[in-house]
Formats: structure tokens, C-alpha cells, sequence
């Protein structure tokens, strides 16, 4: 599933392509994805610019002059969705759900499994939206550190890692970024969230950061589906240190890395360097 990594280096990908750009017009080739597409997207949507693309946890967020008059496209890429651009008259394939045409080039969404989501909010303040509103903290901005996550988890008593993974409290940390951050931090992911003392919260906050930056510069993770919008697939999973790795040498101790089921995800660390 594209995490905030994947999101993130698919929003750079787009960077020098689509800010200033004019939208055309918006092929929707099926009603509904996870959500329905909202009616009249087309038509709302021919004639603005695009004026930024942002990132909130893991929605792609396109500024389409909000503030004047226009507002925000909302692109989820769901668990198997991908942002491409492709040329202009390029047939769809069989899981191309969505084009957004400008004058030389298309931004098509793939998504084999339909869990991902085009929306729609009007006006400038795209926070306010319902599946927004809910989020959580950004693990990349200042505010998030380990005395904010010491404050966070006082109440929570459930095991640290399905803690992280958990959007309301800090958005974009999936499975393979709450297991890696927790091995450089030396947390086991089965200590209890309100049992981790604020000292090792501060080594914990700047290794998901460490952790998430350094996806980010591999080009994310390409597990399953995910590729970049030149179709090309990131490399992090590559260079992990316990992710996937069950049974094999943990790199600092070469005990076993092993793997437990939790919140019915897989969930990998080494028993010794982890505590």
C-alpha cells in the first residue's frame, strides 16, 4: 500500500509538470472507486489551473485556484494505485480509472483494486474536509517529536508499533516504515505504547523521521504495485533491516530476525536488539 513515502515522491514526480498548468477536461471511466466520484467532476474542473500540489498523510492534494473560486481535487491512491503521466491520446488500459488532460500531457490513475478515492472540496480550506479533518500528526514537520509522542501514547496501553500505523494519532507510517523506525530505535514492537519512557520516545520520533526521509530519497517502496509517475519503481525495501527478512541474520546482532502476526499484519524485528 502507498504509504506517506510513496505519496510523497509521487507529489515530486508531478512537481515540474502541472503547477501552472491548465486542466482541459477529466475522463472518468468508472462512477466509483472507494468512494463515489463526485457528479459534475468533469465539468468542475475544465478551465482551472493548477496552482500547487500538496500532500496531507497520504492524499495528494491539487490546489485548483482555490482561492478564487475553484478548489481542491483529492486523489487517495488506495492499495494498489498509481499516478502516471502519459501522452495525450494514449489508450486507457484496463485499471486506468481516471485522466486529468492538460495540453501536453494526461495524469492517469491506475488502481487494479478500486480502493483508491478522486474528490472533490470546494473553496480554499481543503483541512476542513471530512476524511482530512481526522488526521493526524505529520511525522516530518517540527511538532512531531518525542516529547509530543511521550504525551500522545500516556492513555494507550496497546503495543507500540499498530499504535503508529494508526492515522488519527501520526498519518503515513505503514507497516514496513512502523517496523524499520522501531528497529533503529531499539523498541520492541510489542511494548506497550505507555510503558516507553520520554528518553527512548526521543530516539523513536527522529528514526521515523530518519526512516521515512530516507524512503523518500529511494524512491519509496515498490512491494506489490506502486511505481512513480515515469512508471519507475522505488528501491527502499531493498536496504531494509528486518522488514521481510524472518529467519535471516539481524545486521547489527545476527540473531534471527522474527516475524509475529499484530493487528493482522506482519510484523518483523530482532529479539535481541529490540526491548
Amino acid at each position: 500500500m502507498p504509504e506517506l513515502p510513496e505519496v510523497e515522491v509521487s507529489r515530486l514526480g508531478l512537481l515540474p509538470y502541472l503547477p501552472g498548468q491548465r486542466i482541459i477536461d477529466a475522463v472518468i471511466r468508472t462512477p466509483r472507486l472507494r468512494h463515489d466520484i463526485p457528479a459534475g467532476l468533469a465539468r468542475r474542473l475544465a478551465g482551472l489551473r493548477i496552482e500547487a500540489i500538496l500532500r496531507r498523510g497520504k492524499y495528494l492534494l491539487f490546489d485548483c485556484e482555490s482561492a478564487h473560486g475553484g478548489g481542491w481535487l483529492i486523489v487517495h491512491l488506495g492499495m494498489s494505485g498509481s499516478l502516471r503521466l502519459v501522452a495525450p491520446g494514449s489508450p486507457a488500459q484496463k485499471h486506468d480509472h481516471f485522466d486529468l488532460v492538460l495540453a501536453h500531457t494526461v495524469l492517469r490513475l491506475r488502481d487494479p483494486r478500486r480502493f483508491g478515492a478522486i474528490l472533490w472540496h470546494d473553496g480554499h480550506d481543503v483541512e476542513r474536509h471530512p476524511l482530512l479533518a481526522v488526521l493526524g500528526i505529520e511525522p516530518l514537520t517540527e511538532g512531531f517529536d518525542g516529547g509530543w509522542l511521550y504525551t500522545a501514547t500516556r492513555r494507550r496501553s496497546g503495543p507500540i508499533k499498530p499504535l503508529l500505523m494508526d492515522s488519527h494519532l501520526v498519518v503515513g507510517i505503514g507497516n514496513i516504515y512502523a517496523a524499520e523506525s522501531l528497529f533503529r530505535a531499539g523498541i520492541s514492537p510489542l511494548r506497550a505504547a505507555n510503558r516507553i519512557s520520554r528518553e527512548r520516545y526521543e530516539k523513536l520520533a527522529p528514526a521515523i523521521r530518519t526512516t521515512l526521509e530516507a524512503s523518500i530519497a529511494a524512491g519509496g517502496s515498490s512491494v506489490r504495485d506502486y511505481v512513480h509517475s515515469d512508471g519507475g519503481a522505488g528501491c527502499f525495501q531493498l536496504s531494509c533491516a528486518v522488514y521481510d527478512r524472518s529467519g535471516e541474520p539481524c545486521p547489527t546482532c545476527g540473531t534471527p530476525v522474527r516475524s509475529i502476526r499484530q493487528a493482522g499484519r506482519s510484523t518483523f524485528y530482532c529479539p535481541r536488539c529490540q526491548r
